[in-house]
């Protein structure tokens, strides 16, 4: 690619998103930031170029499209929060499928012929093998994964009606901060565990709440894959790169292959920090699997990939770095 070449980050004023556009920068792309800020942040647009509105909006994406001369675009702007999700499954299904796919055909009508998606491992439900292959069968246990499911569907078929590539990377947890201390995670409410379990050990927050330990796990805790957002953020560089470089579509995990318990990441963040984290332990939330870790062996092989940042120790010391400023 040559320097500058501009990309559309729908949902770059988010963690990921404005991480991603971090890096995307330092690859030598423009990202151009499409936020509404329903839950982004303006202050986290830091990179590239604003533009407030709405995914729905089929002119300003176009026109955005014309404007910057987008080559490729990134799709962060989802509903994301398992739980609300349960409560609410016509809000998850109306954005995370309506609003994803009026944007993917404003996109197509633009000619941007380049998409990725930020997908999710909650694709594959309760996993019945681990580490989880992308091949798993995919039977989500929330209206969140199935309503990210059903858009992975429509770009198969995006992908066959028009000259639309497409890659949808299935996270596993992301975690941590900007190695710089340049942009964090700051949702309102905070649902995930490690920037919650921080503010707790900081005295920021309250104490930290332990959604079950009745799991069939080794302390019957959930465990989880974590990548640290920075890591993250470079398989979607890497991502957009090969589709445009006339790569084929396909889903891909992103994680570390490596699980931990709520209980061995509330152990890390005290021998980290120094300090006890108080918690207590609740009941269970609906649509919670036992277990969820990476085969991320496909990303690896596609994209010479592989986390560098994802080890424990600082996942927790840059999510605690961020939490003590936090400045949005």
């Amino acid at each position: 690619m040559t320097d500058q070449t501009a990309i559309l980050v729908a949902g770059g004023a988010g963690y990921i998103g404005s991480q991603t556009c971090k890096a995307l920068k330092a690859a030598g792309f423009l990202p151009v930031t499409l936020d509404n800020l329903s839950t982004g942040h303006e202050q986290a647009v830091k990179f590239g170029p604003f533009v407030q509105g709405d995914l729905r909006d089929h002119d300003l994406v176009q026109a955005t499209v014309a404007k910057y001369g987008i080559k490729g675009a990134l799709h962060f702007a989802a509903y994301s929060l398992v739980g609300e999700s349960v409560r609410d499954p016509a809000k998850y299904y109306g954005n995370n499928v309506g609003a994803a796919n009026a944007f993917a055909s404003a996109l197509i009508g633009a000619g941007v012929e380049a998409f990725v998606f930020s997908s999710t491992a909650a694709t594959y439900g309760t996993p019945t093998t681990s580490p989880i292959p992308e091949d798993h069968a995919t039977v989500p246990i929330n209206p969140y994964g199935a309503s990210k499911l059903a858009f992975e569907g429509a770009l198969r078929w995006l992908g066959e009606a028009h000259p639309f590539r497409w890659t949808a990377l299935r996270y596993f947890n992301a975690a941590g901060a900007d190695l710089d201390g340049e942009v964090g995670e700051s949702h309102d409410p905070e649902t995930h565990l490690i920037p919650n379990l921080c503010k707790a050990a900081l005295g920021t927050g309250p104490a930290l709440t332990v959604f079950g330990r009745d799991y069939p796990t080794p302390d019957g805790t959930p465990i989880r894959d974590y990548i640290h957002v920075a890591d993250l953020a470079e398989a979607h560089v890497l991502a957009i790169r090969r589709l445009m470089s006339g790569g084929d579509s396909g889903i891909f995990n992103v994680g570390t292959g490596e699980g931990a318990t709520v209980m061995q990441i509330i152990a890390a963040a005290e021998a980290v920090l120094g300090v006890k984290v108080p918690y207590s332990v609740g009941p269970r939330r609906g649509g919670d699997p036992p277990s969820l870790v990476a085969d991320a062996s496909k990303l690896k092989a596609a994209f010479g990939w592989s986390a560098k940042h994802s080890d424990l120790e600082t996942i927790i010391r840059t999510a605690a770095q961020w939490q003590r400023v936090r400045p949005y």
